[in-house]
């Protein structure tokens, strides 16, 4: 494969994400998407019509069992991610699983350590840290441009219109719910930002159907930092994560799906700093990282590890609201 200066790519299912996603393959370096599967021909071939795709499976096996693939785009409900990552794997096949890895941290480590001894790689597939403007506002943290980091609050939300549809999210046997569909992103980038594992969360949360439907709640760190965050199904889109430091407060806009001309600003003494990194795909930067680890034999960041180190505070902070307590990690 090191000969080669592509990968090809197949992806598993016709997920609705994939509206979002095919569209970045004309923008990568080193992948090419060449397959697609659903359990339906029919599916598979309108899909792959519609995005030119070359080859179009009826049957996920099938996709699994052609020796050109060389990574698998795992896009399936949360409860199927484990099941067909492992069977990925067991043809040999390297695999961006959509997050969250896993519905709990112990499955996700199950799914890392049977990738690692299969002996091919795996990405959590969270496309915000491969964005330039992480990059720069990580130096920027690491410079001290806004002192030490005192407080840290991250949202994702969005409003859907029918909570009690067949949407996967909302079936608690799917992995579903608002924590990990979205919540899993505030609390990565709390972890990303504070380069340490809180010690105890609270949460508080709505449940709709069996499944939490908005979220809020707080990660208490050993030097005694605080992070907070909220997210869910009942309101307005936001996506944003404010970083205050004792110098200062870095605001970042559409942290996790940034716009065209994305940009973050820094206040300080009153001054506002408006910052911008433009024009870049972090779906095809995130694709091409992925696919050049393989070709080049290098570590894939984050490490899949870091998938494993959320899930364990998700899964916390889903006790802590169940069970309406302090949940110590």
């Amino acid at each position: 494969m090191s000969a080669r200066k592509k990968t090809k790519l197949g992806i598993l299912g016709v997920a609705k994400i994939n509206n979002r996603v095919i569209p970045s393959f004309a923008r990568t370096h080193y992948t090419e998407l060449a397959a697609i599967a659903s359990r339906s021909q029919d599916k598979a071939d309108a899909a792959a019509k519609e995005a030119s795709i070359p080859k179009a499976y009826g049957s996920y096996e099938a996709l699994l069992k052609d020796p050109d693939i060389d990574i698998i785009y795992n896009p399936l409900p949360n409860h199927l991610h484990g099941e067909w990552t492992k069977k990925a794997a067991d043809h040999g096949k390297h695999v961006i699983c959509e997050k969250p890895l896993a519905p709990t941290a112990k499955e996700a480590e199950e799914i890392v350590a049977y990738c690692h001894k299969k002996g091919v790689k795996l990405m959590d597939g969270f496309m915000w840290p491969h964005h330039p403007r992480t990059e720069k506002i990580k130096s920027f943290l690491k410079n001290g441009q806004i002192g030490n980091i005192m407080r840290i609050h991250g949202v994702f939300t969005f409003f859907m219109e029918d909570l009690n549809s067949g949407n996967v999210r909302l079936f608690p046997e799917m992995g579903g719910g608002g924590l990990l569909d979205v919540g899993c992103y505030p609390i990565f980038g709390i972890r990303w930002a504070m380069e340490s594992e809180p010690i105890s969360v609270y949460a508080q949360a709505q449940y709709h159907r069996g499944v939490d439907v908005a979220m809020t709640g707080i990660l208490n760190f050993a030097d005694g930092r605080v992070a907070s965050f909220d997210c869910g199904f009942t309101m307005p889109v936001r996506m944003g994560f404010e970083i205050v430091g004792s110098d200062g407060v870095l605001n970042i806009p559409n942290f996790w799906l940034p716009e065209q001309h994305a940009g973050f600003n820094i206040t300080r003494n009153g001054h506002l700093e408006n910052h911008h990194v433009p024009g870049f795909d972090q779906i095809a930067l995130m694709h091409d990282h992925f696919s050049q680890a393989i070709l080049n034999k290098t570590p894939v960041i984050p490490d899949p590890m870091e998938a494993v180190k959320t899930l364990r505070v998700l899964d916390a902070l889903s006790k802590s609201a169940r069970e309406s307590r302090i949940i110590h990690l």
